[in-house]
């Protein structure tokens, strides 16, 4: 009975809230593939009983040649023959049996395999579509790490345990079920002592998980203070040095490095102990079945193929137990990435606006009026963030949006580009509502420049055409060249090919020039920049600031920044406060003023200075 129980080696498993609701979701998803796989667990039964059947053809076999042998009788010796044509008919059955096991058994791992692995790609195609449905306050409340986890960490536990784990789980409990049956078919005692013999390895395999488990909860607690204490020494090492705190950092390091040692050797020591011990209960069994069953046999009460069908049966009957208890737990851990994903797919989503017309540009350019009437907006219902704020942009105007942090500005673009809907009022694009059009028609009215520069792994011409049907290469070289892009990209290996990537040594400016040449063959009749030069150094600024200059021209231009040198020749500076505009007027009208953009002007000079 050589490791009938397997032994332990894993942490804890993350449980599901509600186990029994997390797999009717998703087999309810999974729906139109019950039909497949209910066949192959109809297989993988089948395969088990061709398995179980095997041993009792054994028994017969083992009779015949047990009865083809030369027996003494009253001190004489008896030649009897072997019936050979039995032998070989039990033979050829067996290996049907078998054959037909390993068929079944394959046919069923493929099926599966196929059906969990769809299921897991439709999921991922679930959470990607669900992703662009989402409002943006969704994001706001959930960090980066935990949608990908969900569509990773998640779905890939999803995928990998239940094929294995739904059709261990069914031919364990047919092999496990079976044997026992067959034992008792073939003797009652025997069966009674292969069952005390397994009780007693099941009480000492609960014993060991019992005490290990406490050694694995404290590993995996231990594991994560080694873990955050070197991501945090190791990002923030310039100061570590700076300060001299090496000392103190590795002096915590050892604790946290003892803690982990101490509980690792435990429950690695512990669960190490299994195998072991149910090897010995396993060796036990045997014994005492071949005890019992010479006993038996030399008394005339049973035959002895009856033994070794029963050495087989023995495994099969302790052997299940181990697969079952690990496919409870890969079950469990369905279960929770199960309750993860449709927590994700059951978010609420954006109102649906397909019956909306797409009024924008339809009949003519977008010229880029832009009005706010009395709009009123707050993240939460019970905090007003935008109170009544009313602006009207012309046509071609350079707006400022300045303001202190927190003030609301960004918050206003947001509520301009539709990624929120505001609570009252109108923000009309010439002259049309934006709630009366597709969020997708508003999309396309804008360009926008933002602080954090977005690229992807792909050539230069692919992240400066990005998701811009029609443009040709001609317009990407004169983009380049009107920001000052294009003698870099010249320099580079492949040029305009050149795939961006790791490797590819980008500054931030130049990154920057890359997102404003985006923007420029967007050719959008509005255009947002953000903080567009908060993160890069005066020169790099100047270079950017012409770029944007020439972006600007002949479209109407919201641009928010902190640095407010960059704003001089804007139209109209609206600057904010708590959400309210609290002046208004060109650069010039505004430091005459004397009010909260003076104030704001003269701090930074007097920082300069």
């Amino acid at each position: 009975m050589p490791g009938p129980m397997g032994h332990g080696g894993r942490g804890p498993v993350e449980k599901p809230e509600n186990f029994g609701d997390a797999m009717k979701k998703l087999l309810k998803y999974s729906k139109k593939y019950v039909p497949v796989i209910a066949i192959a667990l109809i297989l993988g039964i089948a395969g088990t009983v061709c398995q179980i059947i095997g041993p009792n053809i054994l028994k017969d076999m083992t009779n015949v040649i047990t009865e083809g042998l030369p027996a003494i009788v009253d001190g004489k010796a008896i030649d009897r023959s072997i019936d050979m044509t039995q032998i070989v008919r039990y033979g050829w059955t067996l290996i049907a049996l078998y054959v037909g096991y390993a068929l079944l058994g394959y046919v069923q791992a493929w099926l599966m395999a196929n059906v969990t692995q769809r299921t897991a790609q439709n999921l991922r195609t679930s959470i990607s579509e669900k992703m662009n449905k989402l409002p943006l306050r969704y994001f706001d409340n959930h960090s980066t790490g935990d949608v990908m986890s969900r569509i990773t960490n998640d779905v890939d536990a999803i995928g990998q345990t239940l094929g294995q784990s739904l059709g261990s789980l069914i031919t364990s409990i047919t092999l496990f079920v079976g044997a026992f049956v067959m034992m008792l078919v073939n003797n009652v005692l025997l069966t009674v002592c292969a069952v005390v013999i397994t009780i007693i390895g099941l009480v000492l395999m609960m014993v060991v998980m019992k005490v290990s488990q406490k050694y694995f909860t404290q590993q995996q607690i231990a594991l994560g203070d080694v873990n955050g204490h070197v991501e945090e020494m190791y990002s923030g090492h310039t100061v570590v040095k700076a300060f001299n705190g090496e000392f103190d950092s590795i002096r915590r390091f050892e604790r946290y490095n003892d803690s982990l040692y101490e509980s690792g050797w435990k429950s690695q020591f512990l669960s190490g102990l299994m195998m072991p011990m149910m090897n010995f209960v396993g060796n036990l069994g045997y014994v005492v079945v071949c005890v019992v069953g010479a006993a038996l046999v030399i008394n005339g009460n049973m035959e002895f193929g009856v033994i070794i069908a029963f050495m087989m049966y023995i495994r099969f009957f302790t052997q299940p137990l181990s697969q079952i208890a690990q496919a409870f737990q890969n079950l469990q851990r369905c279960a929770a990435g199960t309750e993860r994903v449709f927590e994700f797919l059951d978010e609420p989503e954006l109102s649906d606006e397909s019956h909306k017309p797409a009024l924008l540009g339809k009949n003519a350019p977008v010229r880029g009026d832009v009005e706010f009437s009395h709009v009123r907006f707050g993240y939460t219902p019970d905090r007003t963030i935008i109170h009544d704020f009313s602006a009207h942009v012309k046509p071609g105007q350079k707006v400022a949006i300045v303001g202190p942090t927190g003030a609301g500005k960004t918050t206003m673009v947001n509520l301009l580009m539709r990624f929120y809907e505001i609570d009252d009022g109108q923000i009309l694009i010439d002259g049309v509502d934006t709630k009366s059009v597709p969020r997708s028609n508003v999309h396309d009215q804008f360009s926008m420049v933002l602080q954090d520069t977005w690229v992807f792994n792909g050539t230069v011409k692919e992240n400066i055409r990005y998701s811009k049907q029609g443009v040709t290469d001609g317009q990407i070289y004169d983009a380049c060249r009107a920001v000052g892009l294009d003698k870099y990209i010249e320099s580079l290996p492949d040029q305009y090919e050149t795939v961006i990537d790791d490797k590819t040594s980008l500054s931030q400016g130049q990154r920057q020039l890359l997102t404003i040449a985006r923007a420029m063959v967007q050719d959008s009749p509005i255009l947002i920049l953000d903080e567009a030069t908060s993160s890069v150094d005066t020169r790099t600024e100047e270079l950017i600031q012409t770029a944007m200059d020439k972006l600007t021209v002949g479209r109407t231009s919201f641009v928010i920044a902190h640095r407010l040198s960059t704003i001089r020749d804007a139209d109209m500076i609206l600057v904010m406060k708590d959400g309210d505009i609290v002046e208004r007027g060109t650069h010039d009208e505004l430091l005459e003023r004397g009010g909260a953009y003076a104030d704001l002007y003269n701090s930074q000079f007097a920082l300069a200075e």
